[in-house]
């Protein structure tokens, strides 16, 4: 079976070079989507998965900067390049303030641009396998996320994927507060009240399955989220 070959968002508003660099990178193993400016490339996140997004800062409708920011809403940790022809600091400065992995002027070499997105998506590649592998003990409680177990005095519950991921989340956010809007962008795709509604359904669950052990609560901090509280 072939490899899954890694998806990237490119958004570059300058025709030549956008399809320069689109062949450029299909030639070396990767899917590309090319948009022309920001509101197209948001269009385009929000209907697809991708590994990595190209963005250039100058574009019309929207910004590389605002696209950057709508984009760290629905997913903030997808690796994230900018692409500019502004080399001012302040610009430079902005774009990593946004959470950008690199910020790359123009002109640019391909090859080194292809070099740092290999980097890149091999450090996140190691990045997901160890937290695929990653177990958590909570109190009386062993929570194996990668097969979606939950086990107390020998008896295991088996966690739907929701159960799952919320679970999760909640373990790596453990004795701090877990955000509303971040589990809900992630797990159910938008904070909307009616996915809200559906999270606060899953807690119920949660709970009901984490009654065997006193040490464990997941408190409700209003408006704000979910702490799973350990006491130790």
């Amino acid at each position: 079976m072939e490899p899954v070959k890694p998806q990237i968002l490119l958004c570059e508003d300058d025709t030549n070079l956008g399809m320069v660099l689109k062949n450029y990178l299909e030639l070396n193993d990767y899917n590309v989507t090319l948009e022309r400016d920001g509101k197209l490339g948001l269009a385009a996140f929000q209907r697809e998965k991708f590994d990595l997004c190209l963005l250039d800062v100058m574009m019309p409708n929207m910004d590389g900067f605002t696209l950057a920011e709508e984009i760290r809403d629905v997913n903030p940790d997808v690796p994230l390049f900018f692409l500019s022809a502004k080399t001012m600091k302040d610009d430079i400065i902005q774009g990593y303030k946004l959470g950008a992995d690199d910020y790359i002027t123009k002109p640019f070499d391909s090859e080194v641009l292809l070099l740092k997105i290999k980097a890149i998506l091999k450090r996140n590649e190691e990045l997901h396998r160890e937290e695929a592998n990653m177990e958590y003990d909570l109190g009386k409680y062993h929570f194996n996320p990668r097969l979606r177990e939950l086990t107390v005095d020998g008896k295991t519950q088996t966690l739907s994927p929701k159960e799952n991921e919320l679970l999760k989340m909640l373990s790596e956010y453990k004795n701090d507060l877990l955000s509303r809007e971040i589990a809900l962008k992630k797990i159910w795709g938008s904070d909307t009240y009616f996915n809200g509604r559906s999270m606060d359904v899953y807690i119920a669950k949660l709970r009901k399955y984490l009654k065997e052990d006193d040490a464990i609560e997941i408190v409700n901090i209003h408006g704000n989220g979910f702490r799973l509280v350990v006491t130790e």
